[in-house]
């Protein structure tokens, strides 16, 4: 990393990780951007489909595997009441094919040796199946998460997780008060394997126990790069991007739009669309609309947004669209992808939502 950087979001020193995006073969679509995030902007009105990415992360040093996130599983039907009646009321388009362990079986990944599935949140897009796991494999959740929903649906008769999802496995709760706690960047951190190669992050706010994870994918003469998996972090590139630490362009590159707007060049196009809805061009478009705590969500992304400006690290948040058509998923592996430029190319790719409204304001 730059000087700079390594200021901005320091992160220790260790070993490696393999990290592998699994596409889960989920797909949400027809969601309300207003559901999720404010203020508007004028003709994005739903979301774009949506996919939900799980990570193979597996150690270099110890060979320990686990995965973060388990996406939307085929039979969502059968979550708990309090989710599953929901729902099946909100219109939404919720389709999945496959679950997480079918795909990683299919690949001739055995299952016993995945040890943990990190549950970023609670929320029903990100849980999958546990129960498709052996008893062996481990769920790992953030703070708060046992006192609030455990045992379990039907057990807990309110809870929003099945009581199937841990049964005869162990449910590991990290509070980032044990002693091992360390700090990466401004978040509190646990050093998930012990070497070093793959970070829990204390990311509060959007949901009880919110978590990021961070894994350092190269280590090179002392520049290292990382890929920072967002969870539900933000829904959206522009609930993160702008920030100060990475302003709107004059120029974007690679182009956004499917039709370049000639004049004005781009930036200065969505920068007037900001200036239209009194939005800082140093201020992400969206706050967000939904979550336990959105001022303390904001405030996580924000503290997050230091990452996300270093050309060394590589966010991916677990909705993240920009990844189809750049990325190489699962079962390739995607450290090398600084060498294969996928940050340049997904970066500002969100912006091709707003392509109509970008259009109007540029006359």
């Amino acid at each position: 990393m730059s000087t700079s950087s390594k200021k901005r979001f320091p992160i220790p020193p260790g070993a490696t990780a393999s990290v592998k995006i699994i596409d889960t073969t989920s797909h949400i679509g027809k969601l309300p951007v207003d559901f999720l995030m404010e203020p508007p902007v004028p003709g994005f009105q739903y979301m774009p489909d949506l996919p939900s990415w799980s990570f193979l992360v597996e150690s270099s040093t110890t060979g320990k595997k686990a995965l973060f996130d388990l996406g939307v599983p085929p039979d969502w039907e059968t979550f708990a009441p309090s989710v599953s009646d929901q729902l099946k009321t909100r219109g939404w388009e919720i389709h999945a094919e496959k679950h997480t362990s079918q795909i990683l079986e299919e690949n001739g990944v055995d299952l016993k040796t995945i040890g943990s599935i990190i549950w970023s949140h609670w929320h029903w897009d990100h849980l999958g199946d546990p129960s498709t796991f052996p008893a062996s494999t481990q769920v790992v959740v953030g703070p708060g998460f046992k006192e609030a929903f455990a045992p379990g649906w039907p057990s807990k008769e309110d809870s929003p997780v099945r009581e199937s999802d841990f049964k005869d496995r162990t449910l590991h709760e990290i509070t980032f008060t044990e002693p091992e706690t360390l700090q990466v960047g401004d978040f509190r951190a646990l050093d998930f394997f012990g070497d070093g190669s793959f970070y829990i992050l204390d990311t509060p706010g959007h949901a009880v126990g919110h978590v990021c994870g961070l894994a350092r994918t190269t280590s090179d003469s002392g520049t290292d790069t990382f890929i920072l998996m967002g969870g539900d972090l933000c829904h959206h590139g522009g609930e993160i991007r702008p920030s100060e630490y990475m302003p709107l362009p004059r120029e974007i590159s690679p182009h956004p739009l499917t039709r370049a707007l000639h004049p004005p060049c781009p930036g200065a196009a969505f920068e007037e669309l900001q200036t239209s809805r009194n939005r800082s061009p140093t201020k992400p478009f969206f706050d967000p609309a939904m979550g336990l705590d959105i001022s303390e969500a904001i405030r996580s992304i924000e503290k997050a947004q230091k990452a996300d400006a270093d050309g060394n690290v590589l966010f991916i948040y677990a909705h993240d669209a920009s990844v189809r058509g750049v990325a190489e998923f699962f079962p390739n592996e995607a450290n090398e992808w600084q060498k294969k430029g996928w940050r340049e190319k997904m970066f500002w790719a969100f912006l091709a939502d707003f392509e109509e409204v970008a259009k109007s304001v540029s006359g």
